[in-house]
């Protein structure tokens, strides 16, 4: 069954226009869409301010927050999907969520071109670390 997995980086224009394509895609095939924030990893010194688990309800809650205007949209045009909160490395926690769901296709629009540096753009970086796996297109 063909999946998408969206990851959202902010509400901003790119956002915007990662979402649209979402909806397209599920208005012509129906497919279910995976809502994905990923938050970032903190230091053992930052994290031994938190009692157990503390930590990662922060980091779950400031996921849902950011992916909240996203979910709301999906909602009202009626496309199916589902909220993933990950925390980790961006490039990497993408790829590998993208496995573990089993999703065919990665939407990271334009938003993909902004780490750009010489890691390479984000959009590069998940290709690169989806290589030699079965097909998943990063859009």
């Amino acid at each position: 069954m063909a999946q998408v997995l969206l990851p959202i980086d902010g509400h901003g224009p790119q956002a915007q226009r990662a979402l649209a394509e979402a909806i397209r895609i599920h208005r012509r095939e129906e497919v279910p869409v995976y809502l994905l924030s990923v938050q970032p990893l903190v230091s053992g010194h930052v994290a031994a301010f938190f009692g157990p688990g503390e930590l990662a309800r922060l980091q779950h809650d400031a996921g849902l927050e950011e992916l909240e205007p996203a979910r709301a949209l999906l909602q009202a045009a009626g496309v199916w999907h589902r909220l993933v909160v990950r925390v980790g490395r961006r490039a990497e926690t993408i790829a590998r969520t993208a496995q573990e769901l089993g999703c065919d296709r990665i939407i990271l629009g334009d938003a993909g071109d902004s780490a750009g540096g010489w890691l390479g753009t984000m959009a590069e970086q998940v290709r690169h670390l989806l290589a030699g796996t079965r097909g998943c297109q990063v859009i």
